[in-house]
């Protein structure tokens, strides 16, 4: 593309990891962000190997390293605590690169003060609320508010305009005003993190129950956050539930209305509703989607992330689609003939990649395993795993929602 500056709405995983990306390519950019100030905020996110590559790629490992907790393991279970597949994750699977699991604002927080160190302070300007954008034949002005004030700022002007602007985004909203309201699922989640020993290897993530009596993913995000070896453990329980509401990360949700599902969950090796009760705040948030665009890009203006590829916060993929997007949209700009065939070529990529991960999160998710033995035992205790359901069919069922998310078990690894 020409020396043009890229214009990046929205500092968040995907924003962050753009701005990195096109730095490292000589592309100059600058990321707007709404929030006032960065705040490590959120719960916990899982990184896939294939999302760590890229993080490896642009120099960040150790700086991961120093956040998150290298998870060596994917265990799922029923509700009675029952062991039904335990497999290996991230290096221990065979991967090149680890599988991470990180506290949100950790890990964005990192990737801010990377951007900061590398592109300088003025490379991130917060307090940009965007609210509209033209683009003509030369470039796009996109156009800001103070989110604190309310005050107009000055609009900026750049080559391209990349709307990674999250699940809310103005970009979006203006490229398709009409669009309908987000898909709910049926299921509702709550989330927290909580201060607990480490249980089983101390670096697994956890799939447990299903969705009709209760489900949970439980796995640590920080090591001895308290002196004593103790860990942060995040937390995520999902159940059915009729909700009418749009999607808001920040919800707080009321204990009393998912605990019970959740009350006997006393293993040998966690503790559950103690684990769930310790949590110092509790997020709710219905789980949702969008149906996939056909179309992301319009001229020089295109999406990324959540804004581009809203999908059900299943498998580890919100995050990990994102960090994708960033390199290829990194690639195209470097080697197109002008700015808006790269953001074509870019779309041309991605969007069937993340279309096949969204409708996947819908009909066979990475705990179909889950589901197929809730079914299978009627919800009850088995004596033998292996009359319930086959070896092979585990690996199989696991290995099919890694194919379709872009980070199949490589050759030689589990399960080959």
């Amino acid at each position: 593309m020409d020396g043009s500056t890229a214009l990046i709405a929205g500092g968040g995983i995907g924003g962050l990891t753009l701005a990195l990306e096109l730095h490292a390519a000589g592309i100059p950019c600058r990321v707007f962000e709404a929030a006032p100030e960065l705040r490590p905020l959120g719960v916990g996110v899982n990184i896939l190997p294939h999302a760590s590559a890229v993080l490896d790629g642009l120099g960040l490992t150790p700086a991961m390293a120093e956040i998150a907790i290298e998870t060596i393991e994917s265990g799922f279970f029923n509700r009675f605590g029952q062991e039904i597949f335990t497999e290996p994750a991230g290096k221990r699977a065979g991967y090149d690169h680890a599988q991470w699991s990180v506290h949100r604002g950790d890990f964005q927080m990192m990737l801010y003060r990377t951007v900061v160190e590398r592109l300088g302070e003025d490379a991130v300007q917060l307090d940009h609320k965007l609210i509209g954008f033209e683009q003509d034949a030369d470039g796009v002005t996109a156009h800001f508010q103070s989110l604190a004030t309310g005050e107009p700022l000055p609009s900026a002007r750049g080559g391209i305009l990349v709307g990674a602007d999250g699940i809310h985004s103005a970009v979006r909203k203006q490229l398709y005003p009409n669009e309908g309201r987000p898909r709910y699922s049926g299921i509702k989640m709550w989330r927290g993190t909580s201060v607990a020993p480490a249980f089983l290897s101390g670096a697994t993530m956890v799939r447990a129950g299903w969705l009709q009596d209760g489900k949970l993913v439980i796995y640590p995000i920080r090591e001895n956050v308290d002196g004593q070896g103790n860990q942060l453990v995040n937390w995520v329980a999902e159940l059915e539930t009729d909700f009418e509401a749009d999607r808001n990360w920040g919800a707080r949700g009321d204990l009393e209305e998912f605990i019970g599902a959740f009350e006997d969950w006393t293993f040998d090796w966690l503790d559950v509703p103690a684990l769930i009760r310790s949590s110092e705040a509790i997020f709710e948030y219905p789980m949702v989607d969008q149906d996939p665009l056909e179309q992301w890009t319009f001229g020089r203006v295109t999406l990324l992330g959540d804004a581009a590829h809203p999908m059900v916060p299943r498998g580890s993929n919100g995050a990990g689609q994102a960090i994708l997007d960033a390199p290829v949209l990194r690639r195209f700009l470097e080697t197109a003939a002008s700015p808006a065939e790269a953001l074509a070529q870019y779309e041309a990529v991605r969007l069937p990649a993340t279309t096949a991960v969204v409708l996947k999160n819908r009909d066979t998710p990475p705990d179909a395993i889950l589901r197929e033995v809730w079914e299978r035992t009627d919800d009850k205790p088995f004596d033998d795993i292996g009359t319930v359901i086959s070896h092979d069919e585990l690996v199989a069922l696991s290995n099919s929602y890694k194919t379709v998310a872009g980070f199949a078990v490589p050759v030689g690894g589990d399960g080959e």
